[in-house]
């Protein structure tokens, strides 16, 4: 079962992604409303992957992930972003991003994100 935090401040941001995730059986979801909160649920328990949103409300998601690592360097993280890809790529260098999802993400993005994460986690053969 992967467990997965999606962190938006705005719930219909994230809607497409959390309905195509949650169909899923082999997905535990949970929900954040804030950069601050996720952080706190991240500290208190595991989570393969967390997508957050581009902004937060208390944080933008670039920052959410530079303090992701200090908690667990080990943790995949996907943020929504409206950057090119090339600015997303200098702004995120270092963070170990695995994905950058476009603005209100939805099923094909949700089918390709997991298909990445299971291949990244080793459970893809």
């Amino acid at each position: 079962m992967l467990k997965i935090l999606l962190v938006s401040k705005d719930n219909s941001s994230l809607s497409g992604l959390s309905s195509a995730l949650s169909a899923r059986s082999d997905i535990k979801l949970a929900e954040s409303p804030s950069g601050e909160k996720a952080l706190e649920m991240i500290s208190q328990r595991a989570f393969d992957l967390v997508v957050a949103d581009e902004d937060l409300g208390d944080m933008k998601a670039l920052e959410l992930s530079r303090r992701l690592l200090k908690i667990n360097p080990m943790i995949n993280c996907a943020l929504v972003s409206d950057l090119s890809a090339e600015e997303f790529h200098e702004a995120s260098e270092g963070l170990g991003i695995m994905a950058k999802l476009p603005k209100e993400p939805g099923a094909k993005d949700a089918n390709e994100l997991i298909k990445n994460l299971k291949q990244i986690m080793g459970l893809l053969v």
